[in-house]
């Protein structure tokens, strides 16, 4: 996942994430993780609403209107003055732009651009890495990239060729949404599609955080990034990437609370009796890799704490649970419906309409 959740965690990404965002959409296997408690009862929401595998773009067809020159978060100014060939490097990127409607003018995608539409896109990465080569062969007009986006030289070799190159700040919390679609917009000359989708986005995540129980304490949420078959094991603190999430699904970041001040730490009993969670939340596909519920309780401390006693596990698909991008509403409310084992009813529109 590009989308610098923080650097702890993107160093652990380039070296264990990479089969799974080759597997494709994981459909609603998030929401069908959950387990049955030791007394054979239901733990959790197993109806749970998935995260869609498509997209909802705009209503109508959008025309940029270019050229625009805009600033990347690298510094630089970038001239952007045909958009007809686009390449964005990263799924939260990629989801952007075919929400603001620009979706037939994508020419390839990164391995972690996992949505249906573009299933059948050219991956130009290896790894996580760019290939400038395969990027450069299919002459795109414009690469929209993260600042995680690397290597540094495939960059660079992509810039010298004479390609455009915008860089967009990463996103790192709810607030980043509206952002970072209005950047990208702005860059391809479509600023009032921009605002619309912003305005979209936000309203549906308004929507879902106002249908959050309030009464009694706030549930405990400690965020872990697992990758069993890496023996990767990790709680999420500060600066996770999880923290407004789970506030903004009425909770307490639990590791962040109990005092973990790096973005990830390795996993300890003492660790996890400290945070104390009520819920744990975690990627579906790093739930498959520890063996589902039954070996996540069998991680040292997991079983000690008030989740792992009552099986309480919140399972997102890996490639929007931390993506912030148009999609934030459907993982908050599979998040609040998890954690709270109940339908959320936002009333929100699903006919493309703002």
């Amino acid at each position: 996942m590009r989308t610098e959740l923080a650097g702890a965690l993107l160093s652990v990404l380039a070296l264990t994430l990479t089969t799974t965002a080759c597997g494709g959409p994981s459909g609603t296997q998030g929401t069908e993780a959950r387990a049955e408690g030791a007394d054979g009862s239901s733990q959790g929401s197993r109806n749970a609403s998935p995260v869609s595998d498509r997209l909802e773009p705009l209503a109508g067809t959008r025309s940029p209107e270019l050229p625009v020159t805009v600033r990347s978060a690298d510094g630089r100014k970038v001239t952007v003055e045909r958009a007809d060939r686009l390449v964005p490097l990263s799924g939260s990127l990629g989801e952007i732009v075919f929400t603001l409607g620009l979706g037939d003018r994508v020419v390839a995608r990164d391995v972690t651009t996992t949505f249906e539409e573009a299933a059948e896109l050219p991956v130009v990465t290896r790894g996580h890495d760019v290939s400038a080569e395969s990027v450069l062969s299919l002459r795109p007009d414009l690469v929209i990239a993260e600042g995680t986006s690397g290597p540094a030289e495939a960059m660079d070799q992509i810039r010298a060729a004479g390609v455009r190159v915008l860089v967009v700040d990463p996103a790192a919390g709810l607030g980043d949404v509206g952002p970072r679609i209005r950047s990208v917009a702005d860059a391809l000359g479509v600023p009032d599609a921009g605002r619309e989708l912003t305005s979209r986005s936000e309203q549906r995540i308004d929507a879902v955080g106002d249908a959050v129980p309030d009464e009694g304490p706030r549930p405990r949420v400690a965020f872990l990034y697992l990758r069993g078959s890496a023996s990767v094991y990790l709680i999420g603190g500060r600066g996770s990437g999880a923290t407004s999430l789970i506030e903004a699904a009425g909770a307490v970041d639990a590791g962040a609370d109990s005092g973990l001040e790096k973005d990830f730490t390795a996993i300890t009993s003492e660790a996890l009796v400290k945070a104390a969670p009520d819920a744990i939340l975690v990627m579906a596909e790093g739930l498959g890799s520890v063996g589902g519920v039954d070996g996540l309780v069998e991680i040292p401390g997991v079983a000690q704490t008030p989740a792992g006693m009552d099986r309480r596990i919140i399972s997102v698909e890996d490639g929007v649970l931390l993506n912030y991008g148009p999609r934030t509403d459907q993982v908050l409310t599979s998040v609040v419906e998890q954690l709270y084992d109940t339908d959320t009813d936002t009333g929100a529109d699903t006919d493309g309409a703002a």
